[in-house]
Formats: structure tokens, C-alpha cells, sequence
């Protein structure tokens, strides 16, 4: 894999952040974490973390959270490998789905860090803070939409 620059997140200071993760391969999510850990202290934002069993769950988590009011905005963190079933399409465009139309309805600010891989090892790498730090960019992106809403909100119009 290419060795990619990347710029540090959008500081949002203050900005808090939930992690919904599914640690169905828990050394794969360990990784996404790190990296989300780590976007999250660069920006000055707080993020909490909790679980779900697997991928699929992960929208309905993230719309039960967005109820409390309090999160800026939401990281969904996960792994989904191919198998030999048609069950990897499913659980990858559902939540893949879901997560946008969340997005667009509720005007969520979410991050989207769910790998949709071939294999572990396409995984490894793509989620390694140091390699291919999938969750720290899902953080990332979630913050910048943080930002952006609160722009827009203080635009007076």
C-alpha cells in the first residue's frame, strides 16, 4: 500500500464525539480505535466508545445515541470480511445505507470507518494507525462535519 500524507483533522475544540464499534475482530477494531483516539486528541474533541455486536447495529446505535443530544457527532468503526455468502453485501450496503440516510434525515455529522475488505489482511493494514489509519480518517471526517454545521448554524440565515 501506497504511503499516503495525511493532514491532521479539523480542530474542533470541545466537539464531542461517540464511537460506535463493532469489535467482531477485535484486534482489526483495536486499530480502529487507536486511530479514532488519536484523530480525536489532535482535534481537541472528546470521544467516548461503545459496542454493538456487529456492523449491522451500528445505525440503529449511533440514532438511539443522536436521541440523547449529547454528541456533536458519531464515528461507526467496524470490519466486514467477504465470505463465501451473500451475507457480506448485505450487512455492507444495509449499513452503508442506513448510515447516509441518517446522515440526510436526522442532518447527523457521522464518520464512516466501517472496512469492507476481502480478507484479515486487507484489514490489518487498512485500519494500523500507522499504515492505513481508517479510523482516525473516520474521525476526521466526522469532525469536519462538526465543523461544518456549526458554521452553517452560525451563518444567521
Amino acid at each position: 500500500m501506497k504511503d499516503v500524507a495525511r493532514a491532521a483533522p479539523v480542530k474542533v475544540p470541545g466537539a464531542r464525539l461517540l464511537a460506535v464499534v463493532a469489535p467482531y475482530y477485535s484486534d482489526i477494531a483495536a486499530h480502529l480505535r487507536r486511530g479514532g483516539e488519536a484523530a480525536a486528541n489532535l482535534a481537541e474533541a472528546s470521544i467516548e466508545f461503545v459496542s454493538v455486536p456487529g456492523a449491522f447495529e451500528i445505525p440503529a446505535a449511533i440514532l438511539h445515541a443522536s436521541r440523547s443530544g449529547a454528541y456533536d457527532g458519531y464515528v461507526a468503526l467496524g470490519c466486514v470480511v467477504r465470505g463465501a455468502t451473500s451475507h457480506y453485501d448485505y450487512v455492507c450496503g444495509e449499513s452503508a445505507r442506513a448510515l447516509m440516510d441518517l446522515s440526510i434525515r436526522e442532518g447527523l455529522a457521522i464518520g464512516y470507518g466501517i472496512l469492507t475488505v476481502e480478507n484479515l489482511a486487507q484489514a490489518e493494514v487498512r485500519a494500523d494507525p500507522g499504515r492505513g489509519d481508517k479510523g482516525g480518517e473516520a474521525v476526521a471526517a466526522a469532525l469536519a462535519m462538526v465543523a461544518l454545521k456549526r458554521r452553517f448554524a452560525g451563518s444567521g440565515r
